[in-house]
């Protein structure tokens, strides 16, 4: 059988397009399409019928592809009597039409199986991997990334400049946080020594790093009104030390990143990287970690004597400042809900021994170091 429809050619090596006639032969015992120039008749390719497929496409255009060709290889016969008798002519046309589309569902599936997949490890099995990851962490490299965090934060809140603390090391405003916090940490067999620094920044935040690092920022201290509201947010971002929450946010996100970089195909850790860094310069605890500070905070309080409801009452005044700048501010870290202010109050009873966190000397110095 010999026809010679008109068409459109593509060789897949180059976008030039030909215009070409075509010949069906089975000269050489198997069918083959001969793909000529429609001007010159030079042969241009032939394609083995065996190798042919049909392509999806717009319009009733016959467009056809190659198997053993370059990917981009393409030819297109408009609709009409020689696209009908090229399908006659080559049967498996439209069988090999309905295994690509075959094909193509299955990706599809497995793809969204895939993407389902990786949701669900997001959102149910990563939380728990890193939990149960945390406990595994020696000590000492928390104790490192820790540092790590610290210089980067310190670099960024300088803004080029030398980081500035408030007040001397041996000032008697860092000695009475240091007692506190000591106190605060009594008895809880944490391995971190915590080092609690205040800041001179506008910002209104307080966050803890892994290892044993509290930040607590002048904007926050010039909005605390009492040394219980002061020593609430201490105790709740030690807290955070105690139960490791900011090791185990940072093996979440690497974990987060890996399922990223599996699904993008990037797998040189830079994900894991950036979402590391990310988590440890703006630490946004789950609720579950929030509660778990609360609580710490609470018995804290009870035992130390200073009132756990403080630090609902400061997360309210806060709250209430729509002016407020809201990059790392206070609220954005520690959202205050009716549910968080009710468990705040529930955590209250009458400690057995009632005295300040600080006394008055002590308060008016940390109110005044920056």
């Amino acid at each position: 059988m010999e026809m010679e429809p008109t068409g459109r050619y593509y060789d897949g090596l180059v976008a030039a397009r030909r215009y070409v006639t075509l010949a069906l032969t089975r000269d050489a015992g198997s069918a083959e399409l001969i793909i000529a120039d429609r001007d010159t008749r030079e042969e241009l390719d032939r394609w083995p019928v065996d190798s042919v497929f049909e392509l999806a496409g717009l319009g009733d255009d016959l467009r056809l592809g190659a198997a053993d060709r370059p990917y981009g290889a393409r030819l297109t016969l408009p609709t009409g009597e020689w696209s009908t008798a090229l399908r006659e002519a080559i049967p498996g046309l439209g069988r090999r039409s309905r295994l690509e589309r075959g094909q193509q569902r299955r990706v599809l599936a497995g793809a969204v199986a895939a993407l389902v997949s990786v949701i669900a490890a997001y959102v149910f099995g990563v939380p728990v991997l890193a939990d149960s990851a945390t406990n595994l962490v020696p000590p000492a490299w928390e104790i490192r990334l820790g540092e790590g965090a610290r210089l980067q934060i310190e670099a960024m809140l300088g803004n080029g400049r030398r980081f500035e603390a408030c007040g001397s090391e041996f000032s008697q405003a860092n000695r009475a946080i240091d007692r506190f916090a000591a106190e605060v940490m009594a008895g809880t067999a944490s391995p971190f020594t915590p080092r609690v620094t205040i800041v001179r920044s506008p910002l209104t935040n307080a966050f803890a790093l892994p290892g044993g690092q509290v930040y607590y920022f002048s904007g926050l201290l010039e909005r605390t009104e009492t040394a219980d509201e002061f020593a609430g947010v201490l105790a709740h971002e030690l807290g955070h030390v105690v139960h490791r929450h900011g090791m185990e946010m940072l093996i979440e996100s690497s974990a987060t990143g890996l399922l990223v970089g599996f699904v993008l195909g990037d797998m040189t850790n830079l994900s894991v990287a950036a979402a590391a860094g990310a988590t440890l310069i703006d630490s946004r605890f789950s609720r579950e970690a929030e509660h778990e500070a609360d609580a710490f905070a609470g018995a804290a309080g009870n035992r130390l004597g200073f009132s756990p409801q403080a630090l609902a009452d400061l997360l309210g005044l806060v709250a209430e400042d729509t002016t407020m700048t809201r990059s790392l501010a206070l609220l954005s870290t520690h959202p205050l809900t009716d549910e968080r202010r009710a468990a705040l109050e529930a955590l209250e009873v009458a400690p057995a021994i009632t005295r300040p966190a600080f006394s008055d000397i002590e308060w008016q110095s940390i109110k005044s170091m920056c």
